[in-house]
């Protein structure tokens, strides 16, 4: 596949930008700018963007390799906002959780959790955080929480060169990051909660991997899809993931949509009039 590891944020951009010349023509042939009543209603009545045609629609929760795919063509807002419309319920990391670059993933959850021990055995009182790296693979996005973490790193440069070996889209880590020069330079995507120097080795003991965790205060469980990008990091329920992944595409459709309406119109009451999206 290819990885998002090796993703920057200038192509983030760029598919960003011909995303929105594509549309900008789409809404041209449809009529966007011409008031066409068939599509735009009587005036101030709220008009529908027509919706993407995706395969996205279609996907099941049990194609996970559609439902990434699918996830990493949509922004984390537009996934933040479906999952609050759909179930009221807020699935987004706060603001500390930051990326160490620009980035934009998706992918599936492989916890982990480290519980703080103090201890004489260094190393090997880890070792099922790195067996649980050498388990994922493509697609995967390791979470782990570092309970009591904010100051110690919980993945460092040679943790992060094994993620990018297997193909990992990327890591969550509810504590600290270290090597941060290092992993930028591979371009191996990394959220954590601080730039810190520190070791979780004779501090901290393997906990558990692929069970439940909170994450930044956000529940995730196994297989959860993880999407990421600069706006931050949204948790979407397996079960649910491809209602989630639906109504996610429908709005960023309607945002981006909306841009060239406004830069016609220099007004967003009306693109918001026409298409109902804020």
């Amino acid at each position: 596949m290819a990885r998002h590891a090796r993703r920057t944020g200038h192509a983030h951009y760029a598919r960003y930008t011909i995303t929105a010349a594509l549309l900008t023509i789409f809404a041209l042939m449809a009529g966007a700018f011409t008031g066409d009543s068939a599509r735009a209603g009587a005036p101030g009545q709220t008009a529908t963007a027509p919706a993407p045609a995706t395969a996205g629609a279609a996907v099941t929760a049990n194609d996970s390799t559609q439902l990434v795919a699918g996830f990493r063509r949509v922004e984390a807002a537009s996934v933040s906002d479906a999952m609050e419309q759909l179930f009221g319920k807020k699935m987004y990391m706060s603001h500390r959780m930051r990326p160490l670059a620009p980035s934009h993933f998706a992918g599936v959850a492989l916890t982990v959790l480290l519980r703080k021990a103090e201890n004489t055995e260094g190393a090997p009182a880890l070792q099922g955080m790195l067996t649980a790296i050498d388990q994922g693979g493509p697609d995967s996005v390791y979470v782990m929480v570092v309970e009591d973490g904010d100051d110690i790193a919980g993945i460092g440069g040679l943790m992060g060169t094994a993620m990018s070996a297997r193909g990992f889209a990327g890591a969550v880590i509810d504590g600290g990051v270290r090597d941060t020069g290092y992993l930028q330079r591979i371009g191996f995507p990394v959220y954590a909660r601080g730039i810190v120097p520190s070791t979780s080795v004779r501090h901290y003991r393997f906990g558990g991997a692929n069970i439940p965790v909170t994450c930044d205060g956000v529940h995730v469980e196994p297989n959860d899809i993880i999407v990421a990008d600069n706006d931050g990091v949204v948790v979407v329920p397996r079960a649910r993931a491809a209602d989630v992944l639906k109504l996610a595409q429908e709005l960023d459709f309607k945002e981006h949509s909306m841009i060239p309406y406004i830069e016609k119109y220099k007004s967003i009451v009306k693109a918001v009039e026409q298409f109902g999206r804020i």
